[in-house]
């Protein structure tokens, strides 16, 4: 076994947290510590920035409280929140843990047949919803569950539900400080805080049970990870995913602002607007930034064409250390030529961006860190809190293609295949009424099997290489891991997704889902009509030309691990349509299913 240890014996919760043991002890640190800040919640209703105070904030959790307590809700009551980001998921958050009762998240984009498990599974008491279209979802699943007491809508929509307003008014009207105080003081750091169902590519959701100990020893081994100047924060990502939700409250506990993008088509516009210093993003959307950028040169005069991409691949090359003199030289005309306008039209103010979810290619980090937007890495799940590893400031805290050092407090070895394997405070309490699952992940000396694989560098940090259950075995025997031939492919401009097949088939194939934007501009430069998806795939010069990719990039792996066989698909694979996580990974067993003739028909 190859083995990476970070000392468990360095954690202790004293040491790094007197004050914060429970995760709505954030409230009144952060009342305490920053009573100046701008705001703490914003969100943009009818094209304005609607910023929430601290003491809004807080008043509005208690409030809240106050009115659970009032309709009788005891402790370990599980709740759900069925909501997109918005300051109220914050707000009955909070307010859900410091009444005793369980938080449940639930994405807003799962399947009707999901909600039915999650509901009845969870023996949901109470729920939040956001909006009318998820009330049409979850409205024939309702009368299903025969533990759930009450309904409430986030805003008043429908006549025939409670919405969250009456909920802050009964609270309102029946303060009971002193009763919450005590059930405050009664609830441990070991307690369970919150179940996450993970939003699974197989069979049912399983309930991750997180104690508020797991989250807030994520909080303070993160807490240096921003700078000090690092105020204001942009969230997009799903606060049901363990990821977001943890950095979220990391931003709590450090007073900064926390932004709520209106939606992924609107990024763009609310970086220039509120310029973060902070945000976290996954691959896909970094991919796309860094294609956009591409693809803008190509609309540029000759030698401003010239000066734009050698600015661009002399980005990609930059390293943190070990930079010659020359390249430095050339770092410092680039910026003030090119990065500096590429600053300014993504906000021009990061200090650090955390990329998560699956593994960002090693050119992406190089350009990102070189343009002003550092990028750090990180890895986990949601039955580890979620982060395992991080990219860190100081030695050997980043590095690029790697996803940083372990934790302090976190061990992490390698076992059979190079199964990532780890230990430590950030290992969840167990799945919810599942104790047969449990003992399948977390061995009998406390160690979760990720079921992803790893190596390490010299320097300890920690290489994500692939996902078990991905990798498959040919007719011929040979092991292939199809995540790191996508994640190779994908660096082409030609390519927005794919998916590498083969079980016990002689050789590897591919469905490839066109970057369908590139495409269009490039059949405009080579006056290629388009028409539809559809017509254009079809296209024999556009055929040759991704022929060429897939011969570029196959150079890259063995002959058995050689793309033999491929297909174009008229589809964009997005996580609306299904094929996509909330992470934005594409999800194989729908996509196999989905395409399944065509895939036989590429080992015919």
């Amino acid at each position: 076994m190859k083995v990476r240890l970070e000392s468990f014996k360095k954690h202790k919760l004293k040491k790094y947290c007197m004050e914060v043991t429970r995760i709505f002890d954030l409230l009144d640190n952060y009342l305490e510590k920053y009573p100046t800040q701008d705001a703490a919640l914003a969100s943009k209703k009818n094209g304005a920035w609607k910023k929430i105070s601290i003491q809004e904030y807080v008043d509005a959790v208690n409030h809240i409280s106050y009115g659970l307590l009032k309709l009788g809700v005891k402790a370990g009551d599980n709740i759900g929140i069925v909501s997109g980001n918005r300051p109220e998921w914050n707000m009955l958050d909070m307010a859900i843990m410091q009444s005793g009762a369980i938080s449940i998240p639930i994405y807003p984009t799962i399947s009707q047949d999901d909600y039915r498990y999650i509901l009845n599974h969870a023996e949901m008491k109470m729920i939040f919803i956001d909006g009318k279209s998820l009330l049409k979802k979850l409205e024939p699943v309702m009368p299903e569950v025969k533990t759930l007491k009450e309904i409430f809508l986030f805003d008043e929509e429908d006549g025939d539900y409670k919405y969250l307003d009456q909920l802050i008014q009964l609270g309102k009207e029946n303060p009971v400080p002193e009763e919450l105080a005590k059930i405050k003081a009664a609830i441990k750091t070991e307690d369970m805080a919150t179940i996450i169902y993970t939003s699974g590519t197989t069979g049912n959701p399983k309930g991750v049970m997180l104690s508020h100990s797991n989250i807030v020893n994520q909080i303070m081994n993160l807490r240096t990870t921003p700078s000090g100047w690092s105020k204001t924060a942009l969230s997009f990502l799903p606060l049901c995913h363990a990821y977001e939700r943890m950095l979220v409250y990391l931003y709590q506990y450090l007073g900064m602002s926390v932004y709520y993008a209106e939606s992924l088509a609107t990024i763009a516009d609310n970086i220039k607007e509120i310029k973060p210093t902070m945000m976290s993003a996954v691959p896909r959307l970094l991919e796309k930034i860094y294609d956009k950028l591409y693809l803008a040169g190509k609309k540029l005069p000759f030698i401003k064409r010239k000066l734009y991409y050698w600015a661009f691949n002399l980005a990609t090359k930059y390293q943190l250390e070990g930079n010659s003199w020359c390249m430095k030289q050339q770092l410092k005309l680039a910026d003030k030529l090119i990065f500096s306008k590429w600053r300014e039209a993504i906000g021009g103010n990061f200090d650090i961006v955390v990329s998560g979810g699956s593994a960002l290619q090693p050119h992406m980090g190089s350009f990102f860190s070189a343009i002003g937007m550092p990028v750090f890495e990180g890895y986990g799940l949601s039955e580890t809190s979620p982060v395992i590893a991080v990219s860190q400031r100081g030695k050997h805290g980043r590095k690029f293609g790697t996803v940083g050092l372990p934790l302090p407090g976190v061990q992490v070895k390698l076992g059979e295949r190079d199964e990532i394997m780890c230990r430590g405070h950030n290992v969840m309490l167990g799945y919810y009424r599942a104790p047969e699952l449990t003992s399948q992940v977390i061995d009998a000396d406390g160690w979760f099997h990720t079921g992803d694989t790893g190596k390490f560098t010299s320097e300890g940090q920690l290489i994500i290489t692939g996902r078990l259950k991905s990798i498959f075995k040919t007719s011929f025997g040979k092991y292939v891991n199809p995540q790191a031939i996508e994640s190779k492919f994908t660096e082409s401009p030609f390519i927005d997704n794919m998916i590498v097949v083969g079980e016990n088939k002689k050789f590897a194939a591919a469905l490839i889902s066109p970057d369908f934007v590139y495409l269009k501009s490039w059949c405009g430069i080579h006056n290629i009509p388009y028409t539809t998806n559809e017509e254009v795939i079809q296209n024999k010069v556009v055929l040759k030309r991704y022929e060429e990719e897939v011969k570029k990039y196959n150079v890259f792996f063995g002959d058995f691990e050689q793309v033999k066989r491929w297909q174009l698909v008229p589809e964009e694979w997005t996580q609306p349509g299904g094929f996509l996580s909330p992470t934005l990974k594409i999800k194989r067993n729908v996509i196999e299913g989905h395409y399944a003739e065509r895939i036989e028909k590429l080992f015919a």
